[in-house]
């Protein structure tokens, strides 16, 4: 696995990097010919052509911009889809779908192993960012845990608020068989060669006992 740079985000729900996150992109990001996103949505082609552009927007307001974006969906030839990965700057798992559909979807396009070898940076977001991990549970579909592409340690539940009671709740239940990191949105773990920095809220939950995150935790994660 070569990617030397890996992003987890939440979410962006006013559709904006803030600033902390930005300062770490363009640290970062030194090339940027072409990004290429990956949808958890397959068939919504529409949709994906529209949040395509609004997340690459997201860079180009930040003077991020790339020469080329584009998204692989069920459109996509698997020669093509190949093709993209292997030569992206950076790959961005997107959300808003079901976390196996978009495992599929990189497995059926030919470019689960160009993924996992590429020279890109990885980025996902909400279920992108769930797949990145070693062991996703998607609690949306079930609590059954199921193998990710394995870019970080972090089993994560996306979207965390702590006046949401179903989903506080579930992530609970999903804390009972593994340690999670529930992170709230605008929050982000940025990995690069072992060392791991956070950005916003994020919690470490064990057990149903839900805290915040800490130096000692991350430390124990980088090791």
């Amino acid at each position: 696995m070569r990617a030397n740079f890996v992003a987890v985000f939440s979410g962006f729900p006013e559709h904006h990097f803030s600033e902390e996150i930005t300062m770490r992109l363009r640290q970062e990001l030194k090339e940027r010919k072409s990004i290429v996103f990956i949808t958890a949505c397959p068939l919504d082609y529409e949709q994906n052509d529209d949040d395509c552009d609004g997340m690459h927007e997201m860079f180009v307001e930040q003077g991020l911009a790339f020469e080329n974006h584009c998204v692989i969906d069920k459109r996509t030839d698997p020669s093509e889809a190949k093709k993209l990965v292997e030569n992206a700057d950076c790959i961005f798992l997107m959300g808003g779908g079901v976390c196996e559909e978009q495992l599929e979807l990189i497995r059926e396009k030919g470019c689960y192993d160009a993924l996992l070898h590429c020279r890109a940076a990885i980025f996902g977001v909400s279920a992108g960012s769930m797949n990145l991990a070693k062991t996703v549970v998607d609690f949306f579909e079930s609590l059954e845990p199921f193998e990710g592409l394995g870019f970080t340690n972090t089993t994560v539940s996306c979207h965390h608020d702590p006046e949401d009671s179903w989903r506080y709740e579930k992530t609970l239940e999903m804390s009972e068989d593994r340690v999670v990191y529930a992170m709230e949105d605008m929050s982000a773990f940025f990995l690069r060669e072992g060392k791991i920095d956070v950005v916003g809220k994020i919690y470490r939950v064990e057990n149903r006992v839900l805290r915040l995150l800490t130096e000692e935790d991350i430390r124990e994660l980088e090791g």
